[in-house]
C-alpha cells in the first residue's frame, strides 16, 4: 500500500510567549479523510516523536468529521500519543509528504534538518512535497545538493501576511512564511484571506489555510492517480 507521511508540531507554545498552540487539527484530519478514502495509508511524525499538542482554538472550527478522526484511538495513538521521530523513517516507504499546520510548526518546521532530508529523498524519488497554512514553513528551508532552496521558481501558497495579522498572532512568529518565500525565490500565490485554495506544480502542492487542507490531499490523489 502506498504511504503519506503526515508531518505535526511538537511545539506547545509562541516560542517564549505563554500562550497555547499546537496542531490544528483541522489540517490533519480533513487532509488524512481524503487520501485514506483514497487507499493510502499515513504515518505520522514530529521532528521530537511522541507527544503532538493540539492547538485548543483549532477546537472552534473542527467539523464532526475532525471530531471523529479526534476520537479515533489509533489517531490519539499513532499521531498525538507516539508519532514517530525522523529517525524511525524508512524512505522508501513514502509516495509523498504534508506539512501540516498550527503556529506551533513556525519553530520547529523550519530548520529541522532530519526533515528536510527526509523530503529532499522523497522529492528525488519522485515522490510528492505537500503542505498547507503553516507548514510550507517547513517547506521553505530545503536545499537540493547543489545548496538552492527547492522552492526557487516553484508556484507555492501557505498562510499569507494578511492572514497573519487577521489572526492577531503577527507579533509572536518569528518570520512570515509569504516573505520568506519570495525570499527563497518562489513564486508566491493567494487568494484572498481564509478562502479555501490549494495549487500543483510539478511534486509540490500546497495550501493557503485552515480551509485548505482537504483540497491539497484531492489535488496529491489526483496526481498519484
Amino acid at each position: 500500500m502506498k504511504k503519506i507521511l503526515v508531518v505535526l508540531t511538537n511545539k506547545t507554545q509562541y516560542g517564549y510567549h505563554p500562550e497555547a498552540t499546537g496542531l490544528w487539527l483541522g489540517e490533519a484530519t480533513e487532509f488524512v479523510e481524503v487520501v485514506q478514502k483514497a487507499g493510502f495509508a499515513v504515518d505520522y511524525v514530529s521532528p521530537k516523536g511522541g507527544f503532538v499538542p493540539l492547538d485548543p482554538r483549532s477546537f472552534k472550527y473542527a467539523t464532526p468529521n475532525d471530531m471523529q478522526m479526534y476520537q479515533d484511538p489509533d489517531f490519539q495513538n499513532r499521531a498525538l500519543a507516539n508519532s514517530l521521530s525522523p529517525k524511525d523513517i524508512d524512505l522508501r516507504d513514502y509516495v509523498a509528504i504534508y506539512y501540516t499546520g498550527g503556529h506551533g510548526v513556525m519553530w520547529d518546521f523550519p530548520y529541522n534538518e532530519d526533515l528536510q532530508r527526509i523530503s529532499l529523498q522523497i522529492y528525488q524519488n519522485d515522490g510528492f512535497i505537500t503542505s498547507v497554512c503553516h507548514g510550507i514553513s517547513g517547506l521553505l528551508y530545503i536545499k537540493d545538493e547543489q545548496g538552492n532552496y527547492l522552492v526557487r521558481h516553484k508556484h507555492i501558497t501557505g498562510f499569507t501576511n494578511a492572514e497573519e495579522q487577521l489572526s492577531g498572532k503577527k507579533k509572536y512568529v518569528p518570520f512570515l512564511n509569504e516573505e520568506v518565500a519570495k525570499l527563497h525565490g518562489a513564486i508566491f500565490s493567494k487568494k484572498r484571506p481564509y478562502a479555501e485554495y490549494a495549487l500543483a506544480d510539478g511534486q509540490f502542492i500546497t495550501g493557503q489555510n485552515p480551509f485548505s487542507p482537504a483540497a491539497v490531499a484531492k489535488l496529491l490523489v489526483e496526481k498519484m492517480q
